[in-house]
């Protein structure tokens, strides 16, 4: 079985604390996995690296970009709020694999004065996927996040995992890549999912209707909208029939946009759960 596989098994919808998963995975049998890092690349505002892990039967290859802000940085979210840079990795020039996937655990609301940054004010490690990477060709991705602490700096570095030719197991590296893939927001369930969702008020107010776990109250929403536009400020109102219902102010969309055909995203946060998946404006 995988490492994300046993996961989901073990924790599949709750938001387990990073040294307990750590934890119980060297309480497991030690598993035949290998992997190889990068050297760290090091700003003033902290520092980052690559682990990559064996190429699988899939022809998929699972890593993780380990983001390690200095004392009193953060680092940002897939959308950074106000004035943040999100985080990009890519392939470098002409390489023939590609980024399949990138991960982001549950994200915090950092407030600096009356800017919203969402984000973490931690180390994160962000799982990643790559199509084509082979184990005997060197990997390089570019990296290319943002750390900020009264200023925000951009934060790029190539990082080169080198070919895995001696073969030599690192189950540590594997555990930290399991325990990243298990924070990962899972999708729907039949008890915590979107009923319905709808823009209203010349769409300068968005509206869903959510099931949440018995029991539970919506504590954070994320939702992301338009490129560069995340939205936080939900009321939570109780609906009908056990539903909670979730009204966001929407602020200013770009210029001209069409919202017909677009995907935003959204992420909830209920006591030690958490969902995340789209909503689809037809």
């Amino acid at each position: 079985m995988s490492f994300s596989r046993l996961f989901q098994a073990l924790c599949p919808t709750r938001l387990t604390p990073f040294a307990a998963i750590l934890g119980m995975l060297f309480m497991l049998p030690a598993l035949p996995l290998m992997a190889a890092s990068s050297d760290w690349a090091v700003n003033e505002g902290g520092r980052m690296r690559l682990i990559l892990l064996p190429e699988g039967t899939d022809g998929l290859r699972q890593g993780a970009l380990v983001i390690e802000p200095s004392p009193g940085w953060i680092t940002y979210w897939k959308e950074p709020g106000d004035v943040g840079i999100p985080p990009a990795i890519k392939p470098a020039p002409g390489a023939s694999y590609t980024v399949d996937s990138i991960g982001f655990p549950v994200p915090k609301v950092l407030m600096s004065g009356d800017m919203i940054d969402v984000g973490y004010d931690h180390a994160v490690t962000l799982p990643i996927t790559l199509k084509n990477a082979p184990d005997t060709a060197g990997v390089t991705l570019n990296a290319f996040v943002g750390v900020c602490q009264n200023i925000c700096i951009p934060f790029q570095a190539d990082l080169t995992v080198p070919p895995d030719t001696g073969g030599v197991s690192d189950p540590a590296a594997a555990a930290l890549v399991a325990a990243a893939l298990a924070q990962i927001p899972p999708g729907p369930s039949e008890e915590f999912h979107i009923v319905d969702h709808k823009l209203r008020h010349d769409a300068k107010e968005l509206v869903v209707r959510a099931v949440l776990p018995e029991g539970s109250t919506a504590t954070k929403v994320f939702v992301s909208g338009p490129s560069g536009h995340v939205f936080v400020n939900a009321e939570v109102t109780a609906g009908t029939s056990g539903e909670t219902i979730l009204t966001m102010p929407i602020g200013k969309l770009p210029k001209k946009y069409k919202l017909a055909g677009k995907r935003w995203g959204i992420l909830i946060v209920s006591a030690d759960r958490a969902m995340e998946t789209t909503l689809a404006f037809d």
